[in-house]
Formats: C-alpha cells, structure tokens, sequence
C-alpha cells in the first residue's frame, strides 16, 4: 500500500508564505512525477505544479512566479513553497504521485490540506 502524507496548511494572511510538504510511503519501486492540486469550494479540482523524476516542472498561470515545487532532501517527499499568497488561493491542496510499486502503475491521492488566505 502506498500511502501520501501532506503538511504544512494553516491560515495566513495576504501576501505572506506558506510551505506545504508531502512524503510518500510503502512499498514504492519509483515516482514518475509528484504533484499539486488544489480545490476551492464550488470550483473544479485544478493542477497547481508538478515536478517529474528529472526534475522538469511546470505550474498553473495564477501561480507562476509565486509558488515554487521541489524536490525534498529525504527520499520521495516534495514541497511547494508559496509566496504572495492571495485570498483566491484558498483551498485543500492534494498531494497527488504517479508511482511504480509491486501492484504496477499507480496514481495516488493525499487526504488534503486545507490553505486558507484571509485577512
């Protein structure tokens, strides 16, 4: 079983940052590619950034130049350090990962954590 574990949500007001963390767990051969999501309440569930095994990266419009995904120093976590943040930023933000494990191909979700941006 492969298990993703997020960190780091909280309340913070405009224009201060945030660091959310995620690692990833169990019986896990290689990770393709780890990423962010995020969901507001009424809206649709949206990529926020995603880093691959070599390291490429790429993020949603509103984000760019604000947040910054990463790589941890311990094996399969990432980070995503965000700047500047907006009260349109508030959401759950989902940890999501493709993974290779015993069981093949696997696509797997974190429980969220919820980012709020409010004065």
């Amino acid at each position: 079983q492969v298990q993703l574990v997020e960190s780091g949500g909280g309340l913070v007001q405009p224009g201060e940052p945030l660091r959310l963390s995620c690692a990833a767990s169990g019986r896990i051969f290689s990770i393709n590619a780890m990423g962010w999501f995020r969901q507001a309440p009424g809206k649709q569930r949206e990529l926020v950034a995603r880093i691959t095994s070599p390291g490429s990266t790429n993020y949603a419009d509103s984000v760019k130049r604000r947040f910054t995904i990463s790589k941890g120093n311990a094996k399969n976590t990432v980070h995503l350090q965000m700047n500047s943040l907006k009260p349109e930023d508030t959401a759950v933000y989902y940890c999501n990962a493709a993974v290779i494990s015993e069981r093949g191909r696997l696509e797997v979700w974190g429980q969220g954590t919820l980012v709020t941006v409010s004065s």
